[in-house]
């Protein structure tokens, strides 16, 4: 009997101890985010960005009335639920594919990436090219005028360029878009890609990450955004200032 009666006090001990040691409940799933694809359908209520030849960005609710030239890489906009996440990342779409098909994928990137690729899928400024100029076996001769600015540009010091010049010595665009700067008094850095290891690597990093081509020159960074050659009207729409 007493041996019954202390395998129940054994027994409640462990229910008792079992219950002080309950499984802590699963964690609540992570709030989805944006998704990284949406579907854009021809007359829904969006909003489209493109950027025009000239540099500027216009945003429009017909599709239609895009020029040709710039509906590869247009940003959409929809105030819905699916479109909201990180304040920086936009939804992208090829508008010809949408005019064609009635709809169209657009996938999300960053709207430094959008702004850039929109730029360089334009048709590009004044340039040399670069990988044809690397595989000759000499360099070629640079014009006669005036020297080229020497590296670092005409930033004064403690001063963050607003512009940063990609490209050599030798390249006339790149002496061009030297002079601009020189001559609007616009704060640029000036960097060779030929002669200087770390300013190749700088450049080659930023056009990765905006998935843009590296083979001809001047590629000029205005406040983070990527331009091919040198085109005077694209740069002062950048820049915020009149053509």
């Amino acid at each position: 009997m007493r041996c019954s009666f202390a395998r129940g006090r054994l027994l409640i001990a462990l229910v008792a101890l079992a219950a002080c040691h309950r499984a802590a409940p699963e964690a609540p799933p992570a709030a989805p985010g944006a998704p990284a694809t949406i579907e854009v359908l021809k007359g829904g209520r969006w909003l489209f960005t493109y950027a025009e030849t000239a540099g500027t960005f216009s945003t429009t609710d017909k599709p239609e009335t895009i020029p040709e030239a710039c509906r590869g890489i247009v940003r959409v906009i929809e105030p819905t639920e699916q479109m909201k996440g990180p304040a920086d990342r936009v939804y992208v779409t090829n508008v010809t594919d949408l005019l064609a098909k009635g709809k169209s994928s657009a996938k999300a990137m960053s709207r430094e990436a959008f702004e850039t690729a929109s730029l360089a899928a334009l048709p590009g400024g004044q340039s040399s090219p670069f990988a044809a100029q690397q595989m000759a076996p000499a360099p070629m001769p640079a014009p006669a005028g005036p020297p080229a600015t020497p590296p670092g540009g005409t930033a004064a010091p403690g001063t963050t360029p607003l512009v940063t010049i990609y490209g050599t010595s030798w390249c006339g665009a790149c002496r061009a878009a030297r002079a601009y700067m020189a001559e609007h008094k616009i704060p640029f850095a000036d960097k060779d890609i030929e002669h200087d290891p770390a300013a190749a690597h700088e450049l080659e990093t930023k056009a990765a990450k905006m998935g843009i081509p590296t083979d001809r020159i001047p590629i000029i960074d205005v406040r983070g955004r990527l331009l091919l050659g040198f085109d005077r009207e694209r740069i002062e729409a950048l820049l915020g200032q009149p053509t």
